[in-house]
């Protein structure tokens, strides 16, 4: 039985839908610009046009140093930010609020701690960066679709990817399961997988993946969006993984 509060939710998503919801349009705009998005059914789209249109309701996607976005680039961000969460639901981004778009790569300041236990402090420049609390910082030109990027990479995918692994409080490649995902077959099937990156590196996987649990999470997350087939060639156990902690199939989706 559907409480008076749930019926409230639902009744106030609706309202912001029919004021809000992503023009239709433009909507095929997005779809013709991401081949990620156009391997979706018909019925996959229209719900994530629906997620889409109440992220761009609750979070602020904002240019920086100059960068003006246009409807379409919010509009694309949102759907790619959108569909890890297809089947999870926008509460899995709560607890923040923007998303910040550079032109291009952008310095942030890194420190790092030498084996000696010394600190580094410098900067480096990066095309997406996730904070626990705070905001998703992006660059437009990897993401801009116009342009060449290498195969089964996904800035946005890999970023919103961070937000699911801070959710429980930690970035550790562990992000808070639901049923269908036991954290020992979690643990067991990551730990061996990211162990034999490290020994036996594929050629044809970011070896970013390597450098922590929490990027290894977000490198097969891109993965298994972008390039399903080539994660369950390697790490089938791990595909299966994913499978069931994003309630998606993209190996259904006519790869």
């Amino acid at each position: 039985m559907i409480s008076p509060l749930e019926r409230l939710q639902r009744w106030w998503t609706q309202r912001l839908l029919r004021r809000h919801r992503i023009p239709q349009a433009l909507w095929h705009e997005v779809i013709d610009a991401s081949p990620l998005l156009s391997r979706l059914d018909r019925s996959e789209r229209q719900r994530l046009r629906e997620l889409a249109s109440l992220f761009l309701q609750r979070k602020a996607i904002v240019g920086a140093t100059g960068l003006e976005l246009d409807v379409l680039q919010r509009a694309l961000i949102a759907a790619q930010a959108s569909l890890l969460i297809l089947n999870l639901g926008l509460d899995w981004y709560r607890g923040w609020s923007e998303v910040i778009v550079y032109p291009g790569p952008f310095v942030a300041p890194h420190r790092e701690v030498d084996e000696a236990g010394v600190v580094h402090d410098g900067q480096r420049g990066l095309s997406g960066e996730a904070w626990s609390r705070g905001p998703v910082l992006l660059s437009w030109e990897a993401i801009d679709p116009a342009r060449q990027r290498p195969p089964g990479a996904n800035v946005v995918l890999h970023e919103f990817a961070h937000k699911l692994d801070f959710l429980d409080g930690a970035a550790d490649g562990i992000p808070r399961l639901h049923a269908g995902n036991t954290p020992q077959e979690w643990a067991a099937d990551f730990s061996r997988a990211y162990a034999d990156l490290g020994l036996h590196p594929p050629e044809e996987i970011d070896p970013y993946a390597g450098t922590s649990p929490a990027e290894f999470f977000a490198v097969m997350t891109e993965l298994f969006f972008e390039a399903p087939e080539r994660l369950q060639r390697h790490y089938p156990a791990l595909y299966d993984e994913l499978r069931r902690f994003y309630r998606q199939h993209p190996l259904g989706r006519g790869h």
